[in-house]
């Protein structure tokens, strides 16, 4: 009889980038799987890494993810690898190619998103963004604000309606 090995289904996140959706205007974004050596992977499956500095650059027809801090594994010999090293994107050339002509443009960048496993597979997600103006964060900030104070206004509403209805 032969073993039945348990696969890994779903989505895991290991890092998230929430400053990058503060400071940028999220345009479009991509699913992109990466070349890691062993123990980046194990390093990543303990859940340890910063997308904080991280950007992607186009060079030679290949994307590459720069700045991401991976930690090195704790358990690795001289095999281990370097924390910031750049490394791969696997994508399809038609992405690479959309990705280099719009990031041309002024004022647009490229920059991870998440990292996370699907499926057993480390993939980061990553988007075409435009800057933001300082005036443009403090709007973002102001309308999130807005939001969470109409729907707590109308949660506390529901409430009472309730409380009122159960009474009389």
């Amino acid at each position: 009889m032969a073993k039945t090995e348990k696969k890994e289904t779903g989505r895991k996140l290991v890092a998230q980038n929430k400053k990058a959706r503060h400071d940028y205007h999220i345009l479009t974004t991509y699913e992109c799987g990466m070349v890691l050596t062993g123990t980046e992977v194990k390093s990543l499956r303990q859940g340890r890494a910063s997308l904080v500095d991280g950007f992607v650059q186009i060079d030679g027809g290949e994307a590459w993810l720069h700045n991401v801090h991976v930690p090195e594994y704790s358990q690795g010999t001289w095999t281990n690898h370097s924390a910031r090293r750049k490394r791969k994107l696997l994508m399809h050339r038609v992405e690479i190619d959309k990705l280099e002509s719009k990031a041309q443009e002024s004022g647009h960048t490229i920059v991870p998103l998440a990292l996370y496993f699907k499926d057993g597979r480390a993939k980061v997600e990553i988007a075409l963004a435009k800057g933001k103006k300082e005036y443009d964060k403090r709007q973002t900030l102001r309308e999130k604000q807005d939001t969470r104070e109409s729907n707590r206004a109308i949660a506390a509403a529901r409430r009472r309606q309730r409380a009122t209805a159960a009474r009389g």
